[in-house]
């Protein structure tokens, strides 16, 4: 490897989940733009096709496939239809994610309950489990968790989302240490205090903000495109002996 390709993602097939905006959206830009060829996916197809087409004008190769991560039939479709189509699979970026409760977390209805568990922990284990399978065939590959900071701090009234990230977080590791024999190095990417539809309900509350940046040395809110690069890294040949880390990306956030 040398330091003119240790970026490089030429030829690599590259699947990010959650990809139709936000951090996915930005994750999904930066590896075509550095040679992948990106499956862009999200529950609907069509909500998925204005990144790919921003990644093909600009030179780039991407396509769109629908996956909802919380229904394992969708996660055993999408797989199939990927080894069918392209006979392999390189990098695996699971960050689509579900949080519908914001409230105390002695108030979280059960459903609100299964639909984040179903996501978060089951659809990331599946994904990770069927990926982790397809790059073996390979000779390996790369995937990464998208977490959260909440995963080491729960935030408020984001219990049961906080719980599913520390899980993330600590399936990360089990996936590392038992896949690092088939070749797949799986890491994690802890975004903190970042400004996303997604986190629209934290965000655009300025007391939370006001709150959140007391803690935050940097004194900012992130942009999805600064998760990017720490992702760029762990998928690259540059992470070639980097598994089982969990990265923060959180402006000093967990520096207590």
């Amino acid at each position: 490897m040398t330091m003119a390709n240790t970026f490089d993602l030429s030829g690599k097939i590259a699947l990010v989940t959650g990809a139709s905006r936000g951090i996915g959206q930005a994750i999904a830009e930066l590896l075509a733009q550095h040679g992948a060829h990106v499956i862009i996916s999200s529950r609907k197809a069509e909500s998925c096709q204005m990144v790919v087409d921003n990644i093909i004008n600009a030179g780039g190769s991407a396509e769109a496939m629908a996956c909802h991560i919380g229904e394992m039939a969708q996660i055993e479709a999408i797989f199939a239809q990927i080894e069918a189509k392209h006979g392999r699979l390189d990098i695996l970026v699971n960050n689509a994610a579900t949080n519908p409760h914001f409230g105390s977390i002695v108030d979280t209805d059960v459903n609100a309950f299964q639909k984040t568990v179903d996501v978060n922990i089951r659809g990331y284990f599946f994904m990770s489990s069927y990926g982790a399978k397809l790059m073996a065939k390979n000779g390996g590959g790369a995937i990464v968790n998208v977490a959260s900071v909440n995963g080491v701090i729960p935030g408020l009234f984001q219990g049961i989302y906080s719980i599913t990230k520390a899980a993330v977080m600590s399936m990360t590791q089990a996936f590392a240490k038992e896949c690092a024999g088939m070749g797949v190095r799986v890491n994690a990417l802890l975004p903190g205090f970042t400004d996303t539809k997604f986190a629209s309900a934290l965000v655009k509350n300025e007391q939370i903000v006001k709150s959140v940046l007391q803690h935050v040395p940097m004194n900012r809110i992130a942009q999805p495109n600064e998760m990017a690069g720490a992702v760029l890294y762990l998928v690259s040949p540059a992470a070639s002996y980097t598994t089982g880390v969990c990265l923060n990306v959180d402006g000093g956030y967990l520096l207590g």
